[in-house]
């Protein structure tokens, strides 16, 4: 498994330290994604764990049409660039159409690409284009090895610089589970892997107009991922979940990340 830069002083993969890819679901308003990123750069500098702050401009799958969506991308990649000079930490968000990746580019440090859109060859390939480190997530109607082919259409654009993300697996209706096993398998295709603690636990559509899930389980399923040897974790986290404007039920609330990552990294040491 190669290590991949995701920026000048963050490598992932090898003996590198767990990447921590965490913030709200969605852009709610400026004031919010300053005051969580600092938080969680607090925690993960006193750790020694690299951070990278996530929030989503614009959540294009949603359960509903009067889902709120978020600020949209002008607005949205103006609060996360001063997210990125104010606070000091690369950002990442999701991008749903190829359009969005040159402008995008011009702000994150990664682009993500969500799950339902991991086989869309335009996509993929416009996200490589810009020569940016990728998360892909693995879609959850895909087998582990899968996702090599997704890796082949960024690598065909001279774009090495790819992670892969397990975010569970569609069990029947309104349900995932989270095959552990996929871990190990996507490392072998030569790609560190990022485990979705948080959208793991979702039920998709399972509140009818929304989706739901057990957030106490995520704690659970990160800690299995990262005895299996996962290069970094993917969390969502808001100061008031039960009040968030989109994954309410999964977000983990934001004072509980710390004694969660400190966890996390006994349990890394040991696997590793």
């Amino acid at each position: 498994m190669d290590e991949v830069p995701v920026c000048d002083d963050i490598q992932v993969g090898g003996s590198n330290a767990l990447l921590v890819i965490a913030g709200p679901c969605v852009i709610e308003n400026r004031d919010m994604c300053l005051r969580i990123a600092e938080h969680l750069r607090a925690v993960c500098q006193n750790l020694g764990l690299p951070y990278v702050f996530k929030s989503s401009f614009d959540k294009a799958n949603r359960t509903s049409i009067s889902s709120y969506r978020g600020p949209g991308l002008e607005e949205g990649l103006r609060i996360l660039e001063e997210v990125r000079e104010e606070v000091g930490v690369p950002v990442l968000s999701d991008v749903h159409e190829p359009y969005q990746t040159e402008p995008a580019s011009e702000v994150l440090d990664v682009l993500q690409v969500p799950a339902f859109l991991c086989r869309q060859t335009d996509l993929v390939v416009a996200c490589a284009d810009t020569g940016l480190p990728i998360n892909v997530k693995k879609g959850q109607f895909m087998a582990p090895e899968d996702m090599g082919r997704v890796a082949e259409k960024i690598r065909s654009r001279d774009n090495e610089r790819i992670l892969l993300c397990e975010r569970g697996t569609s069990f029947g209706y309104h349900d995932l589970v989270v095959d552990i096993r996929s871990i190990p398998r996507m490392q072998a295709l030569g790609y560190p892997v990022i485990f979705d603690g948080t959208h793991a636990t979702q039920q998709p559509g399972g509140q009818g107009d929304t989706s739901g899930g057990n957030r106490e389980m995520a704690p659970i399923l990160a800690a299995a991922a990262v005895a299996a040897g996962a290069n970094g974790l993917f969390l969502e986290t808001h100061p008031e979940p039960q009040n968030a404007l989109s994954d309410s039920a999964t977000m983990l609330p934001l004072d509980q990340i710390a004694r969660m990552l400190e966890k996390l990294c006994s349990i890394a040491d040991v696997a590793r």
